[in-house]
């Protein structure tokens, strides 16, 4: 619990988890303008792949109820909510989060991401994903980190695999996304995965 909680405790320079060109930390009020600017006009990029948008979606309403769910699982130890600055510009770049935290004998949680549109193919989701790897194994403590994806979105199989998640299955009728049940592939990356490649 307490380390989930000092992450929402702003540090000196801003950056709780720091990669090379990029830093994580967890959304904030005062990045709405931001983050509604970049969801705005990444719309037609991201609603196909996502649970169907309200609509109110990119209201500042909508967006401080998105918050208090994001604090209050995170309080529970159940996720870890984070959003992708550049380390030079701060510029929001998109999000990553680890949900469905299992302790006990699964130590276990899922992982999700989102980029805008015009950030995407740049690697900026590749070294996000890695360092929340990293994070999760190391600071957290986790044993298996779980991802899903929809068969036909092949950027996301792709970052899944470069990361080093291994495709397990499929599930029929997952999630539901933009308003229609859809399979998604079941992806697994083990702690012991990354322990044969490199030290962690």
């Amino acid at each position: 619990m307490t380390e989930f909680l000092s992450f929402f405790r702003k540090s000196p320079d801003g950056a709780m988890i720091a990669a090379q060109r990029i830093y994580l930390r967890p959304p904030r009020v005062a990045d709405h303008a931001q983050w509604a600017e970049l969801r705005g006009q990444s719309e037609a990029f991201l609603r196909p792949w996502e649970p169907a948008w309200s609509d109110d979606e990119l209201t500042m309403a909508a967006y401080r109820r998105r918050l208090r769910g994001y604090w209050r699982d995170a309080r529970a130890g159940a996720a870890l909510p984070l959003f992708i600055f550049t380390r030079d510009t701060h510029v929001l770049l998109g999000g990553v989060n680890l949900s469905n935290i299992r302790r006990g004998i699964a130590q276990s949680a899922s992982v999700g991401y989102w980029i805008g549109q015009r950030h995407a193919r740049n690697g900026y989701m590749t070294e996000a994903v890695r360092a929340l790897i990293h994070h999760a194994f190391t600071r957290l403590d986790l044993h298996r980190l779980e991802a899903a994806c929809i068969p036909q979105n092949e950027p996301s199989r792709r970052l899944l695999a470069r990361c080093g998640f291994v495709h397990e299955g499929l599930a029929r009728a997952y999630l539901r996304i933009d308003g229609r049940w859809r399979d998604h592939l079941l992806f697994a990356l083990l702690r012991e995965d990354l322990e044969k490649t490199e030290k962690i």
